[in-house]
């Protein structure tokens, strides 16, 4: 994959769980995010180490914002609010 030059790395992560999980959250804000890692990631499911790591990159402009949404997941301080009219036990 060829990395586009506007793109920057914002975070390194193990595992396609995670990664999957950080390019949702990226794009559920709507900062475009790519994945760039090592090919044994996918082919052997390796991520011991460093190995299989992937950089996660996002358009250079909104990397400041890309990187504080990370930290402020990192530190818990984003939640879903619970919503009792969503609530299927509630006859309401």
């Amino acid at each position: 994959m060829s990395v586009r030059d506007d793109y920057v790395v914002v975070s390194t992560v193990q595992g396609q769980f995670v990664e999957a999980q950080v390019k949702a959250f990226l794009e559920a804000h709507d900062i475009p995010c790519l994945l760039r890692g090592e090919s044994l990631r996918v082919t052997h499911a390796i991520s011991v180490d460093g190995i299989g790591a992937a950089e996660v990159l996002v358009p250079a402009s909104q990397a400041d914002a890309a990187r504080e949404l990370l930290a402020q997941a990192e530190r818990g301080e984003l939640a879903i609010a619970a919503d009792d009219s969503d609530d299927p036990s509630d006859p309401d």
